[in-house]
């Protein structure tokens, strides 16, 4: 690998004196990554929907600590990772090398990420609470915890209705800190003269960011001695930031790299994407509850999901297409996942569960494989339907205004 930043210069370069980070280049690896992790997660759940407790324990669906780690592989950090990595990257780039015309203002991210997220998940809510409080006026407090993604601080409600649902409190507080943060850094950056120290103030607050949760986290383990049961301890922004933290730390870096520095051969990402996912499959493996990795699973999990992702970004632009495992991350019914993934992640839990209720799902462990199946099949139709009727309407809303957020005028000559 060269070296991490340019040479040091005495003033401020030109905004188009260095090219983007190639993030455009690699969107369909990036989609491919959403829709494996989304089927991970598909199969994950079903995984926990047939543990069976008893006197003696807990009981897997397949007795074979191999494949449970494999499965319990939480990809939840990936997540994180990639969504903070894509919304930081134009922070990066503005803070670092002055591409401030790259920066939406605040209002017009919030806007855009509103009708990314919000319509799927308030008519997913609202359907999924009505259907199991039939009466009114039902567990109204679920109801209201969910609409203002404060279930995640409520430890008796945070998995009730969209179970999975909770990291979305997360991702809604991750973009209000990103405008409040990144605009922050922006004029921070302005008034440093040389690219080394923008980008180590840049790389210093990721790092702060990162290290802040998992203080936390250490704290309510060792002084506090909190159980890992007491769910917002554990799941809540104040332990779960360090996910995004690391993306952002990746956008930092890229944007520090720039088009041609760093960038990996083939057979060293082919490398370091394997010791990445064995070190992500060896923590799942050793992860115990109260031991050290599973108190630190999940900040762990980021800076590997990070490795990973870089192994795939940033590999020497001749042998991008040499890497044979990413021909996976292409493949049309993986990225076809990809695109109903956030779909397929809010629908998944009550399919499942409905399913179970209705008998339509082998009731032994034996069937879990069938289940999985099962459970797939009507889960992917199901986000179909939704990625087309309700997602990909409510995203051409983001027409209605321009870049700097005003209303875009469609008939312009009309109004004359």
């Amino acid at each position: 690998m060269t070296s991490l930043i340019a040479p040091e210069t005495t003033a401020r370069p030109r905004p188009a004196a260095r090219p983007e980070p190639p993030t455009r280049g690699r969107a369909l690896e990036l989609q491919g990554f959403r829709g494996l992790a989304a089927l991970s997660t598909v199969v994950f759940h079903v995984w926990q929907q047939y543990y069976r407790y008893d006197a003696g324990g807990s009981h897997p669906p397949v007795d074979n600590p191999y494949v449970g780690a494999l499965i319990s592989l939480e990809v939840i950090d990936l997540f994180f990772v990639m969504s903070a990595y894509l919304l930081t990257l134009s922070y990066a780039r503005a803070a670092i090398d002055g591409k401030e015309g790259s920066v939406r203002p605040g209002r017009v991210f919030l806007f855009r990420r509103a009708i990314r997220i919000l319509p799927l998940y308030f008519l997913a809510v609202l359907v999924v609470w009505s259907m199991r409080n039939p009466t009114l006026p039902g567990d109204w407090r679920d109801l209201v915890g969910h609409l203002t993604f404060t279930h995640v601080f409520d430890r008796e409600r945070i998995f009730y209705t969209l179970g999975p649902t909770w990291s979305l409190s997360l991702e809604v507080a991750f973009y209000l800190a990103l405008v409040v943060l990144g605009p922050l850094a922006v004029r921070a950056c302005r008034g440093l003269r040389t690219r080394r120290a923008r980008v180590a103030l840049c790389a210093s607050g990721c790092a702060a960011l990162f290290a802040l949760p998992a203080g936390w986290i250490a704290y309510a383990h060792y002084v506090l001695d909190v159980p890992h049961t007491d769910w917002p301890v554990y799941f809540g922004p104040q332990a779960r930031f360090g996910g995004f933290a690391a993306g952002m730390a990746l956008a930092v870096l890229l944007t520090a790299l720039g088009d041609d520095r760093g960038r990996v051969r083939a057979r060293w990402a082919t490398v370091l994407s394997l010791a990445a996912f064995g070190g992500l499959c060896a923590l799942s493996y050793l992860s115990e509850p109260e031991n050290f990795a599973h108190t630190f699973y999940h900040p762990l999990a980021a800076l590997l999901w990070s490795v990973l992702l870089y192994a795939t970004l940033h590999i020497r632009r001749r042998e991008q297409q040499q890497v044979r495992w990413h021909g996976l991350l292409r493949a049309r019914w993986v990225t076809a996942v990809g695109l109903i993934s956030y779909s397929l992640y809010i629908w998944h839990e009550p399919v499942m569960l409905e399913l179970d209720a209705a008998g339509l799902l082998p009731s032994s462990q034996a069937g879990f494989p069938v289940a999985v199946l099962v459970v797939l099949l009507v889960a992917l139709a199901v986000g179909t339907v939704s990625y087309w009727l309700v997602e990909y309407p409510a995203s051409l809303l983001g027409k209605a205004k321009d870049g700097k957020g005003a209303a875009r005028d469609f008939y312009p000559e009309a109004a004359r």
